[in-house]
């Protein structure tokens, strides 16, 4: 069994070990997670996770690194370590090129990008990956690892910063457009549990009419959508008020933000 070490035990670091271990691709005990601060791990700990703030202990004692430190923090990481060429290494850095990477890192591993979500941790995550050009060997073992986690999608390097905010900032956005409708549900008459629960499982429901069936969203809509009904008439305001106009400059500027 191959051994895992995450660099990182942050919140992304936190939920792909969840998702790891719940999808019983890995053994708690071939599992370590590192961080400086290391009381937020204990529950990992009490599953058999090895958990330490030494990032070249772990490195040198696995065979797959999953980079999940900061942007800021990564260069002064990966340059003081000491990694092999038989290793995998997979950086979760938003903003973090793989020629970056190579110039930092003096043996040069396995590189990867990947760009999972925070349902990783439940195994539903959408995962973008990319390696290197030419660099290719090892990329169904990290396709393994995340299809084990949730959804996967080869691209190019050159479209990680948009999946990093159509595939990860988008769960935000998801999640403030459930909101929204929960607050809605409950001024026309739901308690709150009541309306969290229709409207998580009614977003959870169109989600997969899209992934099953593979129709465009509007094929979808245009289903429960009847002439003077309820349905157009409450998409229709939501145009006027310019939610789908809002929708896409939200990500334009996450996007934005990341080029800076």
């Amino acid at each position: 069994m191959n051994k895992i070490a995450i660099i990182g035990g942050g919140n992304l670091g936190a939920a792909i070990a969840n998702g790891l271990i719940k999808s019983q691709y890995i053994e708690a005990e071939n599992l370590t997670i590192t961080r400086r601060n290391l009381s937020s791990l204990e529950s990992f700990r009490s599953l058999g996770v090895s958990i330490t703030s030494d990032n070249q202990a772990a490195i040198e004692n696995a065979h797959i690194v999953i980079l999940a430190v900061k942007p800021y923090q990564i260069k002064e990481i990966v340059s003081a370590a000491k990694f092999r060429k038989d290793q995998i290494v997979i950086s979760v850095v938003t903003g973090i090129w793989l020629k970056d990477l190579q110039e930092w890192i003096d043996e040069k591993p396995s590189l990867f990008r990947a760009m999972p979500n925070t349902a990783i941790s439940i195994q539903q995550s959408m995962t973008c990956i990319c390696s290197a050009p030419g660099n290719t060997e090892n990329l169904n073992v990290v396709d393994e690892i995340f299809s084990r986690l949730g959804r996967v999608i080869t691209i190019e390097e050159t479209l990680m910063d948009a999946a990093t905010v159509l595939g990860a900032c988008g769960t935000a956005f998801a999640m403030r457009y459930i909101r929204a409708s929960i607050q809605g549900g409950i001024q026309i008459g739901f308690s709150a549990s009541q309306a969290n629960f229709i409207v998580a499982q009614t977003v959870l429901g169109a989600a997969d009419l899209l992934l099953t069936n593979k129709n465009h969203p509007e094929y979808e809509i245009d289903k429960v959508t009847t002439p003077k009904g309820c349905t157009i008439a409450g998409l229709n305001e939501l145009e006027h008020q310019g939610f789908s106009s809002a929708l896409i400059k939200g990500l334009v500027a996450s996007y934005e933000k990341i080029l800076k």
